[in-house]
């Protein structure tokens, strides 16, 4: 992977340093983000790996931090194009073992678009995008018709929270990803919703990471505001907010079978698509192991590891039949 500051001259780009085998030390420009193991870029690795938890088949994007959103736009388009047929190789090379998302810069719909486009012809199902563009709600009208482009040309939308609130005041005990991220995924949700986005592209396909992160236990707040304040809440579109439960998809990480059956009873099995997080270590790194070991129905076992991410995705039944077989 180039060295995209030096390559651009500027910004906290992301690059590799392979300081030890299995290992590399991923750098924010000229400070050291994380390290990572092998199997964040080894995708023969990663399919042993899930093996051992009965999975052979893997939705795979690139991590967070890549985005990028705050960089000049063509630079930034530049990186999705290469990440994106980075991405794209691997599926091509593992046609029943992988599907693809994309990523563009959101930052300029025009290029997004464009991006979106050719992301299609690669074979990519979709895109991951963050909770927010450079702390821009996802509402803001100028990010709506790459929402509009998405729906027409059948592309799932995964978002992943990023650029988290608060971020910079809450660095001790790694509060950013524990109460952070949860939140901005719920200010992803409420964006979509009060902006009227599900509203105006009821075909759009949008799955929220961390099973809706906090949404779902504060959504009796939510509508309560709503009621309460439509004045202030209901400004760009009147329906009630519960009305889009089931509208749109969450992943199944909760890390808590209480949890993840409160979320079933909210929005059902078939909106829950199974996710990991892997390889990282607020992922769900047993692989589903929680899951199976609930009681529940057979059918929403069923849904969440497979028939969910098959909706979400739009897949052909002969595209669902090929991964069906592989699993």
């Amino acid at each position: 992977m180039p060295n995209w500051t030096e390559k651009f001259g500027y910004g906290d780009f992301i690059y590799l340093q392979h300081h030890k085998r299995g290992f590399a030390k991923m750098m924010r420009g000229h400070q050291f983000f994380r390290e990572i193991k092998e199997n964040c870029w080894n995708a023969e690795l990663r399919l042993r790996e899930y093996e051992q938890f009965r999975t052979r088949v893997q939705v795979i994007c690139t991590i967070p931090v890549m985005f990028s959103y705050w960089a000049k736009p063509l630079d930034c388009l530049d990186l999705s194009e290469f990440l994106n047929d980075h991405v794209a190789g691997i599926v091509k090379k593992h046609p029943a073992r992988y599907i693809g998302l994309g990523t563009v810069p959101m930052q300029d719909a025009e290029l997004a678009i464009k991006e979106l486009h050719r992301i299609k012809k690669i074979g990519l199902k979709g895109i991951q995008i963050g909770s927010n563009i450079n702390d821009e709600n996802l509402s803001e009208g100028r990010f709506f018709p790459i929402f509009q482009a998405c729906e027409q040309l059948d592309l799932a939308i995964l978002v992943h929270p990023w650029n988290m609130m608060g971020e910079k005041s809450m660095q001790r005990y790694w509060l950013p990803w524990l109460v952070g991220m949860p939140a901005e995924t719920t200010r992803a949700i409420c964006s979509l919703i009060f902006g009227g986005i599900f509203e105006k592209l009821p075909k759009l396909r949008v799955n929220f990471a961390h099973a809706g992160g906090s949404f779902w236990a504060t959504l009796g707040r939510i509508e309560h505001g709503f009621d309460c304040r439509p004045d202030l809440v209901a400004i760009d579109n009147p329906v009630n907010p519960r009305q889009y439960v089931g509208k749109f998809w969450v992943d199944s990480i909760t890390h808590d079978p209480l949890m993840l059956d409160y979320v079933i009873k909210m929005i059902g099995s078939k909106k829950i698509t199974f996710g990991t997080d892997y390889p990282f270590p607020l992922g769900d790194l047993s692989i589903g192991k929680f899951i199976e070991d609930m009681k529940l129905p057979k059918k929403d076992k069923e849904n969440i590891f497979s028939h969910a991410t098959f909706d979400w995705l739009n897949l052909s039944p002969k595209e669902r039949a090929r991964y069906a077989a592989a699993s």
